[in-house]
């Protein structure tokens, strides 16, 4: 899987699984448009991938904000060229029992996972359907495929996304621009570590709790950025040239294959 000279934009970039994917990309020579709302750790990563001879750039964006999204697409078609690959990860998680949720709750988290995926598709896909080449994948969750206790916001968002990027898929083909679906489990970022308790919580959710309904992780093993880098790579390469409007899941067998 070699990027070489490809340009690819990738939102959330800032630290999780954006940053290995932006990093993954510009260690196979990509030149990485990396995009994020935190300015200051945006720019220390960055730093420090070019440091070690990455090609990227930092862009500073709030991807819930349209004419902040078209704007940065804008500006980096023109100071890095025509975009190849947009890789939709920056997300947000709110945590709490339905009765406890409140409006803002809601607005926040779809305007992040599902509306911000839409405006960077819609800036990017305008763009790559004249030159009738691309490749989009959007990160969503294995949370928007099987249900989850006191997630049911972060679910809906990221089903909302997975099935936004899917549409997106069947109306692009024709012009030659794939668009995919990588569904990620339990994986070793800031947001997992967030819910853990202790210095035994990644055990914990790979034992799962049936109190939850939740089965734990048949692979025993939580997730690094990395595994879910690989498989957003895989399908940003032309050796998943096929493939195109597919779902990805990586979560160890969490959800059972469902």
């Amino acid at each position: 899987m070699e990027f070489e000279g490809k340009i690819a934009l990738v939102t959330g970039a800032a630290q999780g699984i954006g940053e290995a994917v932006a990093r993954a990309l510009a260690a196979r020579g990509a030149r990485v448009a990396a995009v994020d709302s935190n300015a200051e750790r945006l720019g220390a990563v960055i730093a420090e991938m070019q440091a070690r001879g990455g090609c990227a750039s930092p862009f500073h964006a709030d991807v819930t904000d349209s004419e902040a999204v078209d704007a940065a697409v804008e500006r980096i078609e023109r100071e890095l060229g025509p975009i190849d690959f947009l890789v939709n990860v920056a997300g947000v998680l709110r945590v709490d029992p339905i009765e406890a949720l409140r409006d803002e709750d809601w607005e926040r988290t779809f305007a992040v996972n599902a509306r911000g995926v839409f405006y960077l598709c819609r800036a990017v896909a305008r763009r790559m359907v004249p030159r009738r080449a691309g490749a989009i994948v959007t990160v969503g969750s294995n949370a928007g495929r099987t249900p989850r206790m006191h997630m049911s916001v972060y679910a809906a968002s990221k089903a909302a996304a997975a099935m936004f990027t899917k549409c997106m898929g069947l109306e692009l083909a024709k012009h030659g621009i794939r668009c995919n679906v990588v569904s990620p489990g339990s994986t070793d970022t800031p947001m997992q570590r967030s819910l853990w308790r202790d210095e035994s919580g990644a055990q914990a959710v790979i034992d799962g709790a049936p109190g939850a309904f939740k089965v734990g992780i048949p692979l025993q093993r939580i997730a690094d950025p990395a595994d879910v880098a690989g498989a957003v790579l895989f399908l940003l390469s032309d050796q998943a040239r096929h493939i195109t409007m597919h779902d990805l899941c990586v979560d160890g067998g969490a959800t059972l294959g469902a």
